[in-house]
């Protein structure tokens, strides 16, 4: 095997402890060792990053282990270049292992370039990404919390959730609010509140409060989770205007994703905290969607083809995608999408044709930040074309291309390449 690099370090990380090897090919064909073993205090890191730069040591490898890897990587990406490395691919073999073996065997396997590098984005990139998933985890809770207030009134035989389209919208709002404040609420008073078209609904509505069975204890449960959703969504809001101040330099990033079917200014937030808009650290549209976890395995072992299942990969990305999918797919002023869609999902299944919208998203994606160009497909206009139309558009092609043969004589090649234009159109 080859050398890639002379002087590295392997680096096995702790909570309390990392244990550090730095690995020399100078004096090949064997390798020399130098081994140590330090805190994860940052005095003790920054004496790691000297210890490197006096030995010559700029390139360092560590596994991803929990969030023990960040305060290193904090101190060492200035002046030394950190590759993190999946932990199952520098996982050493069990029953063989220590603190002092693992560092060697991940220098090892590093000096010879068989570590693949995982994405870590730029520093305002990650404290982004913070945020955006800091937001999607309250949102998730504030649904919990919607669920269970919504559930709070079923235990107690008001079946109002069953009337109305949405709990917490104006008319349900002010009669949930009624029932939890007043003592003894009257169903027929409910009548009052209704707003819209909900006002149709009356009999319903107080047919489905009469003989509730509501005490004043659980009264004030739920007034309680009714304080904890509205201290949640007064958190998300602040959130929101805090990643307003932080995608400002990434504005015209954030236009570019706007144009994609499907995608709004949220999306777009989060697309862009999860991948940056450097895609040179991808080497290719086929890399990053493998990283996002939206390409099929590759599962194949005497000539059968077993389980082709996407992989777990992307927990923040891939959600975010699909719902773009599920967006794009309805959208009815752009159809680009969904027309694949429905090609897709009547071979494969509408599960399987969302993840392969979402796959092609992120393809465009990573197109258009690369080339800094709007959305503009190549096949857009065959795709958007009415069925109608494309046969006309191949009749004419078809008629031009005999016209032509009868006027000059052509070779089977040129005749073959028309052919597949037709095809193709």
């Amino acid at each position: 095997m080859k050398v890639v690099y002379p002087i590295c370090c392997g680096i096995d990380v702790h909570k309390k402890f990392l244990v550090a090897t730095i690995v020399s090919a100078e004096k090949a064909p064997a390798l020399t060792y130098q081994k140590k073993r330090f805190s994860t205090f940052n005095k003790s890191l920054r004496e790691l990053r000297d210890w490197l730069v006096a030995n010559h040591c700029y390139d360092a490898c560590m596994e991803s282990t929990g969030k023990y890897w960040v305060p290193v990587f904090n101190i060492l990406e200035q002046d030394i270049r950190v590759v993190i490395a999946n932990p199952k691919w520098v996982r050493a073999i069990k029953g063989n292992k220590d603190d002092v073996k693992d560092s060697k065997w991940i220098g090892e396997l590093f000096c010879f370039g068989l570590v693949k590098s995982s994405f870590v984005p730029e520093k305002p990139i990650r404290i982004l990404r913070e945020f955006t998933r800091y937001r999607s985890k309250i949102v998730a809770n504030r649904a919990s919390e919607k669920n269970r207030f919504q559930n709070g009134f079923t235990v107690c035989n008001i079946a109002l959730d069953s009337v109305v389209s949405d709990m917490f919208g104006v008319s349900a709002s002010s009669i949930t609010n009624y029932l939890l404040t007043e003592r003894n609420p009257d169903p027929a008073a409910c009548v009052s509140f209704l707003r819209g078209s909900l006002r149709k609904k009356a009999e319903e509505v107080v047919g489905s409060i009469e003989g509730y069975c509501l005490t004043e204890d659980q009264k004030w449960r739920m007034l309680k989770i009714r304080e904890h959703m509205e201290f949640l969504t007064k958190a998300i809001e602040e959130i929101d205007a805090k990643v307003e101040t932080l995608v400002k330099p990434y504005e015209p990033a954030i236009r570019l994703l706007c144009t994609i079917p499907g995608v709004k200014r949220d999306s777009a937030i989060t697309i862009l905290s999860e991948i940056g808009t450097d895609m040179a650290q991808f080497s290719s549209d086929r890399r990053l969607c493998c990283w996002a976890g939206l390409t099929p395995g590759n599962n194949q072992s005497a000539g059968k083809k077993k389980t082709v299942r996407i992989t777990r990969a992307g927990i923040y990305l891939k959600p975010c995608l699909v719902e773009v999918a599920h967006a794009a797919v309805k959208c009815k002023t752009q159809p680009y999408y969904r027309n694949k869609y429905e090609r897709i999902a009547r071979r494969r299944g509408k599960k399987r044709a969302l993840i392969a919208i979402a796959r092609m998203i992120l393809t465009a994606i990573y197109h258009m930040l690369t080339n800094g160009e709007m959305f503009n497909p190549s096949d857009w206009k065959c795709d958007n074309m009415p069925d109608t139309l494309q046969s006309k558009r191949r009749d004419s092609l078809r008629y031009a291309v005999n016209l032509l043969k009868q006027h000059a004589p052509l070779s089977e090649e040129v005749t073959t390449q028309l052919q597949q234009l037709i095809e193709c159109a």
